[in-house]
C-alpha cells in the first residue's frame, strides 16, 4: 500500500468522479483507475461502485476513507516535523482540546509542561472527532471510560460540589451524599449537553426531583440563592471561581468523575509524554 494510492482514493471519494480526480491530481484518468484497482486488490475489498454514469463509495470504502485520510494527515505531520528539524526551528505547538471547569489546574499544567501548546475549546463530540482526524493531538475528557478508536489516559479524579441555599438545613453538613439531597429539586443541564456526566449523576441517584433547568452557572446560582430551595452540581474547580452570596458549596461524597486525555493509539507527537506527565503531577 502506498501513500499515493491513499491520496488517489481520498481524491476520488471527494470528487465522486475519476475524471475530475485525475484533473485534481494532474495525471491521466487511466493512471487513477489503475492505482485504485491495485489498492482494492491489496485490501481485498471494492472501494467504489462504478457505472458509466455514477461513482460512489461502497460500504467498505465509507469505512476505510476516514482511516485513509488520517494516514495522509499523519504523513503530512511527519513531513512538517522533518522540515522543522532540518530548519532548526521550534517544534510545532501541541494542539489540545479543552473543556470547561479545569480551573487553575490548567495553568499549572502549562507551566509545568514548558511546551508550546495551542488550546481549543469544543464540545465533547467535536473534541473526540478532532483527535481521531488528527486535527488535535489530544483532548481533555471527563467521565468517559472508552472512546472508539482512541486511547484514554487517566489523569486525575474530579470532586463534585453541591451548590444549595446557605439557609437550608443541609448546608450545615460538611459534606453531602446524593441520598441526602434526594428530596431537594435539582437543576441539571439537558442530557444532550453532556451525556456522560448526565448518565453518571442519574446512576448515582441525582435528579429524582427536577427543578427549573440549569442555564448558566451564574444565573443558576443566583436563583438557588434567592428562589425556592433547589440545588445543582458543579465541578469543584468551577465552584471555587464563582462565590455567590446566600449559596453554600458542599463536597459531594459521590460520584467522583475521572478526567482523562484522549489520544490516538500508537506513536504520539513530540512533547505529548511530557504534557501527560505534567497533567498527572497537577492532578495529584
Amino acid at each position: 500500500m502506498e501513500l499515493r494510492q491513499l491520496h488517489y482514493f481520498a481524491t476520488v471519494a471527494a470528487e465522486l468522479s475519476f475524471s475530475r480526480a485525475a484533473e485534481q491530481l494532474h495525471i491521466v484518468q487511466p493512471g487513477v483507475s489503475q492505482q485504485i484497482s491495485r489498492l482494492e486488490r491489496e485490501l481485498g475489498v471494492a472501494l467504489f461502485h462504478r457505472t458509466t454514469r455514477q461513482v460512489r463509495l461502497t460500504p467498505a470504502g465509507e469505512r476505510l476513507l476516514p482511516e485513509a485520510r488520517a494516514a495522509l494527515d499523519a504523513a503530512e505531520r511527519v513531513r512538517q516535523l522533518a522540515g522543522e528539524i532540518a530548519a532548526g526551528t521550534e517544534p510545532a505547538a501541541l494542539r489540545i482540546g479543552t473543556s470547561q471547569g479545569l480551573g487553575d489546574r490548567l495553568d499549572r499544567i502549562l507551566e509545568a509542561a514548558g511546551l508550546p501548546v495551542r488550546l481549543t475549546a469544543r464540545p465533547l463530540h467535536d473534541r473526540l472527532a478532532a483527535v481521531r482526524s488528527g486535527e488535535l493531538d489530544a483532548a481533555f475528557v471527563r467521565v468517559l471510560t472508552g472512546a472508539p478508536g482512541l486511547d484514554l489516559l487517566p489523569l486525575w479524579t474530579d470532586p463534585l460540589v453541591a451548590a444549595l441555599p446557605a439557609a437550608h438545613p443541609l448546608a450545615a453538613q460538611p459534606s453531602l451524599t446524593p441520598e441526602q439531597l434526594a428530596g431537594l429539586p435539582v437543576r441539571l443541564a439537558p442530557a444532550e449537553q453532556n451525556r456522560p456526566l448526565y448518565d453518571l449523576l442519574t446512576a448515582a441517584g441525582v435528579g429524582r426531583l427536577r427543578a427549573a433547568p440549569f442555564t448558566t452557572v451564574q444565573d443558576t446560582l443566583a436563583e438557588i440563592g434567592s428562589g425556592p430551595p433547589t440545588w445543582t452540581v458543579l465541578y469543584a474547580a468551577v465552584a471555587g471561581l464563582t462565590p455567590v452570596r446566600r449559596v453554600a458549596f458542599r463536597p459531594l461524597t459521590a460520584p467522583t468523575p475521572t478526567t482523562s486525555l484522549a489520544v490516538r493509539p500508537g506513536q504520539h507527537p513530540p512533547g505529548l509524554r511530557d504534557f501527560v506527565a505534567a497533567c498527572r503531577a497537577a492532578g495529584g
